[in-house]
């Protein structure tokens, strides 16, 4: 069985026992985060308007971090200007532990 969740504006496929990195959530590492699905896929497949009625997904955030560096580079040609920053994203690993629906 598997869901697709929404968490920051985007929407993610998960099964149970997998681990995806979302925009970063507020909370601490080990606490259990709930999310209620938009679908539900497998044998018996459920659509939510907008969300499936009495389903949850249950997930445990296993740590924060940051992701890969980022370079975001500025130039103009014939005036010497350049500039160059550097972004690395925020996320939250998440473990999936269980869809009930």
């Amino acid at each position: 069985m598997y869901a697709i969740i929404e968490t920051g504006g985007k929407q993610y496929r998960v099964e149970e026992g997998e681990r995806i990195r979302v925009e970063k959530l507020a909370a601490e590492p080990g606490e259990v985060v709930e999310f209620t699905p938009l679908f539900l896929g497998g044998e018996g497949t459920k659509v939510g308007t907008p969300a499936v009625e009495g389903a949850k997904v249950v997930a445990e955030v296993v740590g924060q971090g940051l992701g890969k560096k980022l370079l975001v580079e500025k130039f103009k040609a014939k005036v010497n200007y350049h500039r160059k920053k550097g972004h690395r994203q925020p996320y939250t690993e998440l473990l999936i532990k269980e869809i009930r629906g």
